[in-house]
């Protein structure tokens, strides 16, 4: 009996921290402009997820030179921009203000922000409810989604470089590892 409530729980446990983008979620029925943008917010926590995934403190502190960013510092800009795609899309305008955490809770917040922003842009037909008076839809596209992508790619390149080699299994192309 101990062991069936232990094991329970266990799972149970397991099933709750379990944080999205280990895979691609399925793709939608149908093209539209909500499910193209949350599609490339998709890809983007994919990418962030094996990116980051086992990121050990020597890679978290590596940096290629005097005037570079630590994996940790760039990590750090992508959950920025995490909170910014966010909050560009929420009916409250609501932005997040991150106190000082672990890396673990950062990478969290992030993936978590991510698929938030799909989530929303999903049911949305007609993206540009998200105009404002500051800067059109396309600009969250070619800005911060863009961004956070190319530092994406930067952190595969200091982790390399800091001896922790990306996941060989991950295939961007089909969002899911490769057996």
């Amino acid at each position: 009996m101990f062991a069936l409530l232990f094991s329970t729980f266990v799972m149970a446990q397991s099933e709750e921290e379990k944080l999205p983008y280990y895979e691609i979620p399925n793709h939608p029925e149908s093209y539209t402009a909500g499910t193209v943008a949350a599609r490339m917010v998709d890809g983007l926590g994919f990418r962030y997820y094996w990116a980051t995934e086992d990121l050990r403190s020597e890679d978290l502190a590596y940096k290629p030179s005097e005037t570079g960013r630590t994996s940790a510092e760039t990590i750090d800009h992508i959950l920025g921009l995490s909170n910014f795609i966010l909050s560009s899309i929420l009916e409250k305008g609501e932005r997040n203000k991150d106190k000082e955490t672990s890396f673990e809770e950062k990478r969290k917040k992030t993936l978590l922000n991510f698929k938030k922003a799909s989530d929303i842009l999903r049911n949305m037909d007609d993206v540009s409810q998200f105009d404002n008076d500051r800067f059109p839809f396309w600009n969250i596209i070619n800005g911060p989604i863009a961004d956070a992508l190319w530092h994406c790619g930067q952190v595969v390149l200091l982790r390399r470089a800091s001896g922790n080699p990306f996941n060989s299994k991950v295939s961007v192309f089909t969002g899911k590892l490769r057996e």
